[in-house]
């Protein structure tokens, strides 16, 4: 399964692999005890790191930026995660910037959380990043009664126009269009169904990226998706389809700039091929594009409740994965959907059936570095030159 590229660093997921093929024989107590035993035997990975040097600055020295999604509702009433935010990144992602938390009614908007955040970033001397513009989730309610073939272009102009333009030259990216891609939906090119597919055709992806190009010519201009980074059939359909979409916004000339590499990650996950990873990226980057891993946490959902034991399975896994991203020199980014414990989606999409806080982030509860900020730093510090 695993390339023959891999290190010994990553003995351990070589034999978490294994599990793969005995996993229909075995209960899942015995596989806690086997990943336990793996954790505790492996005394290569120690994931130790030189100094205590910042995320931001670890990345900057290879030419790339990193930053986070900080929860951002709760940004504004907690100076500690402020704190732990300005230290660690260069960027900050308000990823409130949907249409539910924008526009309360179809004729009204309400930036002023946006607002905050920009000024908050240019305050702490940090990149901003949108997300974000066009999405099939997280409408309004009133969406579904008030929008229709008939307005549909109307309202997607009057919104790009109205939070793109209040923010042009601060943005220093865009998620223009998020998650087009669906291929279990069985539609021509892979495509989702979605209120914006089915209100304006498919030419939808490429006139949001004209509209966002004309109001914030200097942002930089993303497509955003999940789900493509394991050697599974499923996301192997899923890369091609993305590949395929990107082609076809270069070949008709759409201002599409980058492509934004979500990466949610399961710690259980045994089938991750790195070389895949690399060829994907690699062609990804033969377009002109470039990358930005735009969401990364790792989902500890299934793992061992010993937090020793899950905290190293999470390193591990945020190590392997960013080893193999940033080979490629296309990868410009590094941001996290959350900096800290005390503040993830995870929390309630993927909680822990035994109860236990979930630990996906370099930070714990208490804004302390954990091994995934270890594991992190150690990646930047090998990471090629950009």
């Amino acid at each position: 399964m695993y390339n023959k590229l891999l290190t010994r660093r990553r003995t351990l997921y070589l034999g978490l692999g294994t599990l793969a093929g005995i996993g229909a024989l075995t209960t899942g107590k015995f596989i806690n005890n086997f990943q336990q035993n793996q954790v505790l035997a492996n005394q290569d990975r120690n994931f130790k790191v030189a100094g205590k040097i910042p995320l931001k600055e670890r990345a900057a020295r290879k030419g790339l930026i990193y930053g986070a999604d900080c929860n951002t509702l709760n940004l504004q009433s907690v100076p500690e995660l402020q704190t732990a935010l300005v230290q660690e990144c260069a960027m900050l992602v308000p990823g409130f910037l949907k249409w539910d938390m924008l526009r309360p009614t179809a004729d009204s908007f309400n930036l002023t959380r946006g607002d905050w955040y920009v000024e908050f970033a240019e305050k702490n001397r940090m990149l901003l990043r949108g997300h974000t513009l066009v999405w099939h989730d997280a409408l309004p309610r009133w969406f579904k009664e008030t929008v229709n073939k008939q307005n549909a272009q109307q309202f997607l102009e009057q919104h790009i126009q109205k939070v793109a333009g209040r923010y042009a030259g601060k943005m220093h990216s865009w998620d223009v269009v998020n998650e087009a891609i669906n291929v279990p939906d069985g539609l021509p090119n892979g495509l989702r169904k979605s209120p914006w597919l089915d209100l304006l055709g498919p030419d939808y992806i490429d006139l949001a990226f004209r509209l966002t190009a004309q109001v914030d010519p200097q942002a930089m201009l993303v497509y955003n998706d999940f789900g493509l980074e394991y050697d599974t059939p499923k996301d192997e359909a899923k890369r091609t389809a993305v590949l395929k979409l990107l082609e076809r916004l270069k070949s008709q000339g759409t201002p599409v700039h980058a492509f934004g590499m979500q990466s949610h990650l399961f710690g259980d996950e045994t089938r991750f091929n790195p070389q895949k990873l690399r060829d994907f990226f690699r062609n990804v980057a033969s377009l002109g594009l470039k990358i930005l891993i735009t969401e990364l946490d790792v989902i500890d959902r299934k793992l061992p409740q010993d937090i020793d034991v899950r905290d190293r399975i999470v390193a591990g896994v945020y190590e392997d994965y960013l080893s193999a991203a940033l080979d490629e020199k296309a990868v410009i980014a590094v941001i996290n959907w959350g900096l800290s414990d005390r503040y993830t989606w995870l929390s309630e999409f993927y909680p822990r059936s035994d109860g236990a806080p979930v630990r996906p982030l370099p930070l714990d509860a208490n804004m302390q570095r954990k091994l995934a900020w270890n594991a992190i730093a150690r990646a930047f510090d090998n990471a090629p030159k950009r």
